[in-house]
């Protein structure tokens, strides 16, 4: 890239424990938080300057500088305990006040704001119009899919999503932003379904995996990894949120279908939980599985340190993605790098992309025998568990590295760089 065209880019992504090394498995710090950081990564080593600004809270640092292209930069509203994205609600307009103070007060120039999810947009959309710089939106998840996938929970639960006012602000921010990226084909289709937005208004661009982490190792490093973890080869290994979409209950329902197949199976369910709501969650699965009778046939893991995560990935017989609802998996991906036979759920972006047998095996977890089957495959046939293996890493790492995603998505960003140039000059000249 010519270095006189370096473009400097604010990436908005409020929700969740943001940081160079972010902490995994706390509240609402999963899939986004990865793939908004590991993006910025590759958008500095490609020469770009990147800001990465989410909230302040608790006892964080304004900032945190990752390189010379790269910082966190933290703006704080509602205080200092941490909130859930679903209730941020009523402090998006204390973020943008404050954040604008601070660019202003710095004397920030940036080309093009990239927000992700709904709540980082709609306030990425009101700075983007102060600063008449465009704004490209990533929606991570849809507030209409996620209503109709939680239909015949009770009242309560569905009161705390809100979500007549995230549909509605999700609507209006997408005709809003000057472009939206999809990271599946499912969620491209869904938004001009049910949001009514144009096709054209929209590129899909899926996350990527960080290739040089994510990758099959040696017989002597994954029995050396399966030692250290206490990780079998007739392991199933399931990695998330203590989060109810998950579907945790869902594969705990399949294991007894599974053990009249394979009697040694176990799963290891590492299940972050942070808070009483999400403790209280890990107790209820802990139950499904004593009144099925299976609860000495599962490990329970707490949270993974990050450095170990590949092993965890490396070690086990499988990878299931049991999720009721997951906008792509990008844990089955990580796993299908590492050469882990792989099952994922219909629920989601990631098994429309995959060739069935052959990168990896696809069940809809909500029906438990259907599951178990699935499960049961590469367990009881080598070919099937070596074809899994080689195809399924040589995919992920084809389609899904982090270099190759960020280039596609700069190309968006620069087809609308300078977008708004005209207008910067017509009100300096007011000034």
């Amino acid at each position: 890239m010519n270095k006189h065209n370096i473009g400097s880019l604010l990436m908005i992504s409020l929700h969740g424990y943001v940081a160079g090394s972010p902490e995994l498995g706390k509240p609402d710090t999963g899939g986004q938080v990865v793939f908004v950081l590991e993006l910025a990564k590759r958008f500095a080593r490609l020469g770009y300057r990147v800001d990465v600004m989410t909230r302040q809270f608790e006892d964080q640092p304004q900032e945190d500088i990752i390189n010379e292209n790269l910082r966190v930069v933290r703006i704080p509203f509602g205080g200092k305990d941490f909130i859930r994205k679903e209730d941020m609600h009523d402090w998006y307009g204390d973020f943008v006040t404050n954040a604008l103070a601070m660019i202003r007060h710095r004397n920030i120039q940036y080309d093009v704001i990239n927000s992700h999810y709904w709540d980082a947009g709609v306030a990425g959309q009101k700075i983007a119009e102060e600063l008449q710089i465009p704004h490209i939106h990533t929606p991570h998840s849809l507030g209409w899919w996620k209503r109709h996938d939680m239909e015949g929970a009770d009242e309560e639960e569905m009161a705390g999503y809100r979500f007549e006012e995230r549909i509605q602000k999700e609507f209006v921010l997408y005709r809003n932003c000057d472009h939206v990226i999809a990271t599946t084909e499912q969620q491209t289709d869904l938004i001009v379904e049910h949001y009514q937005l144009p096709r054209e208004h929209i590129t899909m661009i899926p996350p990527g995996i960080d290739e040089g982490r994510f990758m099959p190792a040696t017989p002597d490093k994954v029995a050396a990894a399966r030692q250290k973890h206490d990780i079998r080869e007739t392991d199933i290994y399931v990695v998330g949120r203590a989060a109810e979409n998950k579907g945790y209950d869902l594969i705990i329902e399949a294991l007894p279908s599974l053990l009249k197949l394979q009697p040694e199976a176990r799963l290891v369910l590492a299940a972050g939980a942070n808070s009483d709501s999400d403790i209280a969650l890990l107790n209820q699965w802990k139950e499904v599985a004593s009144d099925l009778g299976v609860a000495d046939s599962i490990s329970w893991r707490g949270y993974v340190a990050d450095e170990d995560l590949a092993d965890f990935y490396r070690a086990p017989g499988i990878f299931a993605l049991p999720s009721r609802y997951e906008p792509f998996g990008m844990t089955a991906v990580e796993a299908m790098a590492c050469g882990t036979p792989t099952v994922v759920t219909i629920h989601g972006g990631l098994f429309e992309q995959i060739e069935f047998g052959r990168h990896a095996l696809v069940a809809d977890p909500k029906r438990p025998e259907e599951y178990a089957a699935m499960l049961n495959m590469p367990m009881q046939y080598s070919w099937m568990r070596e074809t899994l293996s080689v195809e399924g890493a040589r995919f992920a790492r084809r389609v899904f590295g982090w270099t190759g995603i960020a280039r596609r998505t700069l190309q968006v960003f620069e087809h609308f760089k300078g977008r708004y140039d005209d207008l910067q000059t017509d009100e300096m000249a007011l000034g």
